[in-house]
């Protein structure tokens, strides 16, 4: 292999992704649209034969890739040479090929539609991670875990609370998505400058029929309408939003990623490993979060790659520059093949994710001692008429003690026998074990998760269950 292929498509992207940006999909496109601009015309009164039509549908498939290399060497336009290999297999067509359209009518209106082809098939990837994330929730809303907030140990939450955080966002993103994708239109029929000119002037005038051709071509498309105005292209907006959809779930998969490799680092949970994997080419023992890193590492990308779209936005000169094309052409197929690499790797993470709860009661008990202090002294002060102040200063001086024991000798944490062993709180064993109970540390934790769920997430998962699949297979 002496040429240079995309990691994107070698390595992480799915079939159908790859596929929707692909030559024989944006080709394939042009024709179909060409095929719409040629059927709106003759139903609006262009002479233009059902024979030319039908000669331009038997040969939509079969485009000739050599052929239109060849004659993009000569004309320096890709468009143009798309035109000309496409009426090649078309004589009886090709006068009428891309009547009155300017090459942004394929190119645009392909985009749009690639665009929202990738939306959709993101969709039904984001949907099935919600799943997946919503059913191991619920598996562990109960295990109570440590908090941590700095990264150093706070308040215990359950494991299904953290993962209602990510599925929250995952959440969020979907509601996200539906909202531009419910927004993306065609750019439509509007000529070299945005102004139709060149059909108002193929319609003898007839601005009506303009706006017909405009619609008939959006709905044989799929769309309800075009765009309401443009210059020679749709606003660069249009794809700055899509992007940011795609950007946001990058954010949120880098986060959930970020966690499982903290949560792998303390060795409460670890990520799918297969017998024959090997986690380091050195460390034979070693069990690196590698497909966590793999979504860290692409949704860098993405968000980094969210840049493009909004700086073309920001750059267009009055009615267009061709500054946008050869960025849009990465920017906007990579993003896309990178998010879906993502998702699939994010879903196969949690679907597969081992959670090791004697490890995380071990980490629980090592904190618990410092963390109980409060409640113990609530207890004391009020059921045991305790002075708060003399006991405040005792927890003090006990706690400065045990952390010298663990931190300075490496010993355990031994503040509870110390309070246990002091007069002053008075306390049984009885007492301090119920004090202790961690189910009474984690507050609402368990009851947040099935309220959440049960509130928002099931019914938006039984009104998309026909998007909920197995998810993309990760081939490394």
């Amino acid at each position: 292999m002496d040429n240079y292929v995309s990691p994107l498509c070698e390595r992480y992207a799915g079939k159908r992704m790859k596929y929707i940006f692909s030559p024989d999909f944006k080709f394939g496109t042009w024709r179909r649209l060409w095929i719409a601009l040629a059927e709106a015309e003759k139903e609006l009164g262009i002479p233009i034969s059902d024979a030319q039509i039908d000669e331009m549908k038997a040969h939509i498939d079969d485009i000739d890739y050599d052929f239109a290399k060849a004659r993009e060497r000569e004309v320096r336009h890709d468009v143009m040479a798309h035109v000309l290999t496409y009426g090649e297999i078309c004589p009886n067509a090709k006068p009428i090929i891309h009547l009155g359209a300017t090459s942004c009518y394929v190119g645009d209106n392909t985009d749009v539609i690639q665009m929202k082809e990738g939306l959709i098939e993101i969709r039904r990837a984001l949907v099935t991670c919600i799943k997946s994330v919503r059913d191991f929730a619920i598996r562990h809303k109960d295990l109570v875990t440590l908090g941590y907030t700095h990264f150093q140990a706070a308040q215990p939450t359950t494991v299904g609370k953290r993962a209602a955080l990510w599925l929250q966002d995952l959440v969020i993103d979907l509601e996200t998505l539906d909202f531009e994708l419910s927004r993306i239109q065609l750019l439509g029929c509007k000529g070299t400058t945005g102004t139709a000119a060149s059909f108002v002037e193929l319609f003898n005038g007839d601005t009506d029929k303009v706006k017909a051709l405009d619609l008939a071509i959006a709905k044989k498309m799929g769309f309800e309408k075009s765009i309401a105005v443009s210059g020679q292209t749709y606003t660069r907006k249009a794809d700055y939003n899509v992007i940011s959809v795609l950007c946001g779930i990058a954010q949120s998969a880098a986060k959930f990623s970020n966690d499982i490799r903290l949560l792998s680092h303390l060795k409460q949970a670890e990520e799918p490993f297969e017998s024959g994997q090997i986690g380091s080419s050195a460390m034979a023992y070693k069990r690196n979060p590698m497909r966590s890193e793999r979504i860290a590492s692409l949704a860098r990308y993405v968000m980094c790659d969210s840049l493009n779209p909004a700086i073309t936005a920001a750059t267009q000169w009055f009615e267009r520059t061709l500054d946008d094309s050869a960025n849009r052409r990465i920017a906007i197929p990579e993003a896309f093949l990178a998010a879906d690499a993502i998702l699939a790797l994010y879903n196969n993470i949690i679907s597969g994710l081992t959670v090791y709860p004697k490890i995380i009661e071990r980490h629980l008990k090592a904190e618990l001692p410092f963390m109980a202090t409060e409640n113990i002294l609530m207890y004391c002060v009020t059921e045991k008429g305790g002075d708060r102040q003399v006991l405040h200063e005792a927890i003090r001086r006990h706690s400065v003690a045990a952390a010298k024991v663990v931190k300075q000798e490496g010993g355990d944490n031994d503040l509870l026998s110390r309070i246990l062993a002091d007069k002053q709180f008075g306390l049984s064993e009885e007492e301090l074990d119920k004090l202790l109970d961690v189910r009474s540390f984690s507050g609402m934790a368990a009851k947040q998760v099935e309220e959440y769920i049960s509130d928002i997430v099931d019914p938006l998962l039984e009104k998309n269950k026909d998007y909920i699949g197995k998810g993309n297979e990760i081939t490394v």
